[in-house]
C-alpha cells in the first residue's frame, strides 16, 4: 500500500474507509421507507374492483385474447370476444403490441385466478355518456356500417346501433350490402341503456338535410294537377311513387277501378306511372295521389254507350241468398234479384244460374251515382234491344228479328258450336225451327233451346211455340200424351218405304198379273 495517508472520509450514504483502508459500513439508524416493508411492496400493486375502468398496455396478442399490463400481480386478459363491437374478428386488426388502451374489469379473478378485462365494455361506457348528450341535443351521430342483420343495418358508433332497412334513405332500400364499410349520418330516435338499444335514422337526418328542398317542393304542388313518377316501393295498403323531389302514396283503393286484392298485381317497382295530386299534407309533409284518377272511368264509359231495355252478354261471377251478380262490363256488375232470374218461383239462384255460366241479361235499372246496375234473365227472354256492340254481328230481318249477318263466317261457326254442345243460354228471344227432314214435333219453347245461328229477337212472342204445341195436341190420338212426339203416316222426305213395312214378294205379284 502506498504511504499515502488516505483521510477518512463520511458520507451519509455510504459507509466509511479508515487509514488502513478497511471500510466500515454506514449504519442504519432512521426509518428512511416511512412504511413497513410489506406495506411498501403492496404500493408497488394496483387494486382493481370489478366494474372499474383501467388503463394498460398490451404485451401479447393471440388470436383468442390479448394481455394486458395493468400493474396488478398478474396481466389482465381480453378475450378477443370482448375486443370489439364487431363480431368475429382478428385480434390483431384492433390492438397492437405496446399500445396503451383503456379496458373495464368484468372480474377481478375467475376459477381460474385471471383477472378478465373488456375493451368493448369500456367503450360503451365511455360511448354512452356522449350518446346520451346527443340525444338530449338532438345531435347527430357518425360512424360506419359494420353489418347486415335482419330488418336492417349495425352503425359503429362506439357501440351498436340499429339503423332498420326503413329509415336508411328516403325510401326503403331492399338490398343493403352495398352499405358495409360506408360511414352514415343519423339521428338517435330511440335510447335505452338498461336493454343496451340504439335505434338510429338516416332518414330523419336526411329529410333535416332537405327540409328547405322539400318545403318548396310541397308549396309548388298543387290539388288536381297530373304528375308523373316512378313507383319506388309496393306495400300491402299501397304503392309509394317518387315525383322527383318526395314520394306520394296511391292508397289500394286508388289503384284502379276495379277491384284490387294487392297492389303488386297492379304496379311493381321502377314503372313509371301518371297520378293525380289528391291531397297535400304541408304538416306531416305527406302526398296523397290516385293511379285511376288519371284513366277512364269505366262506369263512366259504360252508362254513355248502354241503356235501359238493351240486352247485355254477361258472365255470372257470385251467387248470393238474394240473386246473382253478372260482369257486364270490364270491371262492371250488376245484379240479377232472385224476383228476376224466371217467370216461375225460384227458391234459391243456384237453381237458375251456376258461377262462370254465360247468358243474355236485360238493364233494367242504372244508377251511375251509386254506381248500380239493375239486370234481369226474365225479361231478356222476351227479347229487346241490343246493346250498340253486339249489333255489328246481327241484322234485322223484315219481321224486325235479330239475324246473324251473311257475311260473319266465323261468328256463324261459332254459333252453331255453341248449339252443338246443347248450351243452357241461347240468345233471347230466339225461336226453335223444325228440321227439314223431320216430321212435326213439338217445338221447343224458347227459353231452353235455340238452333246453331239463332240471334235475339226485337220482340219475342212467347206464346207462338205453346201455339205449335196446341194445335200438334189437338191432332195426336187421344192416347198420346201432351208433349209425346207424334208420327204420321206421312213417310219421310228421303226415307226408304219399306224400311219400316215388308214389300209384297214378286212371285205373288207375277201370279196376280
Amino acid at each position: 500500500m502506498s504511504d499515502t495517508t488516505i483521510a477518512a472520509t463520511s458520507s451519509p450514504e455510504m459507509g466509511t474507509f479508515d487509514e488502513e483502508g478497511n471500510y466500515t459500513p454506514r449504519e442504519v439508524v432512521a426509518d428512511d421507507l416511512g412504511m413497513s416493508f410489506a406495506d411498501a411492496i403492496d404500493g408497488t400493486m394496483v387494486d382493481v374492483q370489478d366494474g372499474q375502468l383501467v388503463n394498460g398496455t398490451v404485451v401479447k396478442i393471440d388470436k383468442d385474447e390479448v394481455l394486458l399490463d395493468i400493474g396488478y400481480k398478474s396481466e389482465g386478459v381480453i378475450p378477443s370476444r370482448e375486443l370489439s363491437i364487431r363480431n368475429d374478428i382478428d385480434p390483431n386488426e384492433v390492438v397492437s403490441l405496446g399500445e396503451e388502451i383503456e379496458a373495464l374489469v368484468l372480474t377481478k379473478e375467475d376459477k381460474e385466478g385471471r383477472l378478465v378485462l373488456s375493451k368493448k365494455r369500456a367503450q360503451y361506457e365511455r360511448a354512452w355518456g356522449r350518446i346520451e348528450k346527443l340525444k338530449e341535443e338532438d345531435g347527430v351521430v357518425e360512424g360506419p356500417v359494420i353489418e347486415v342483420v335482419k330488418g336492417g343495418v349495425i352503425v359503429d358508433i362506439g357501440l351498436r346501433g340499429f339503423l332498420p332497412a326503413s329509415l336508411v334513405e328516403l325510401r326503403r332500400v331492399r338490398d343493403l350490402a352495398p352499405y358495409i364499410g360506408q360511414t352514415v349520418q343519423a339521428k338517435i330516435i330511440e335510447l335505452d341503456k338498461n336493454r343496451n338499444n340504439v335505434v338510429l335514422s338516416r332518414r330523419a337526418y336526411l329529410e333535416e338535410a332537405q327540409k328547405e328542398t322539400r318545403d318548396s317542393f310541397l308549396a309548388n304542388l298543387k290539388v288536381g294537377e297530373v304528375r308523373k313518377g316512378t313507383v319506388s316501393s309496393v306495400v300491402s295498403f299501397g304503392a309509394f311513387v317518387d315525383l322527383g323531389g318526395m314520394d306520394g302514396l296511391i292508397h289500394v283503393s286508388e289503384l284502379s277501378w276495379k277491384h284490387v286484392d294487392h297492389p303488386g298485381s297492379v304496379v311493381t317497382v321502377g314503372d313509371e306511372v301518371e297520378v293525380q295530386v289528391l291531397d297535400v299534407d304541408f304538416s306531416r309533409e305527406r302526398i296523397s295521389l290516385s293511379l285511376k284518377a288519371t284513366q277512364q272511368d269505366p262506369w263512366q264509359e259504360f252508362a254513355g254507350t248502354h241503356e235501359v231495355a238493351q240486352l247485355v252478354y254477361g258472365r255470372v261471377t257470385k251467387l248470393v241468398q238474394f240473386g246473382a251478380f253478372v260482369q257486364v262490363g270490364d270491371g262492371i256488375e250488376g245484379l240479377v234479384h232472385i224476383s228476376e232470374m224466371s217467370t216461375h218461383h225460384v227458391e234459391s239462384p243456384e237453381q237458375v244460374v251456376t258461377p262462370g255460366e254465360e247468358l243474355w241479361v236485360k238493364i233494367i235499372d242504372l244508377d251511375l251515382p251509386r254506381r248500380r246496375i239493375s239486370l234481369s234473365i226474365k225479361q231478356a227472354a222476351e227479347g229487346g234491344e241490343l246493346a250498340e256492340e253486339y249489333r255489328q254481328h246481327f241484322e234485322v230481318d223484315e219481321h224486325g228479328n235479330w239475324t246473324h249477318g251473311a257475311d260473319d263466317a266465323e261468328l256463324e261457326a261459332a254459333w252453331a258450336e255453341y248449339g252443338e254442345t246443347g248450351t243452357e243460354n241461347p240468345a233471347p228471344g230466339a225461336e226453335a225451327a223444325p228440321t227439314e227432314d223431320a216430321g212435326p214435333t213439338e217445338a221447343a219453347p224458347a227459353e231452353e233451346a235455340a238452333p246453331p245461328g239463332a240471334a235475339p229477337t226485337e220482340e219475342a212472342a212467347p206464346t207462338e211455340a205453346a201455339s205449335t204445341a196446341d194445335v200438334a195436341s189437338e191432332d195426336a190420338p187421344a192416347d198420346v200424351a201432351a208433349g209425346d212426339e207424334i208420327v204420321t203416316d206421312a213417310p219421310t222426305e228421303g226415307a226408304d218405304p219399306g224400311a219400316d213395312e215388308a214389300a209384297p214378294a214378286s212371285s205373288d205379284d207375277d201370279t196376280t198379273s
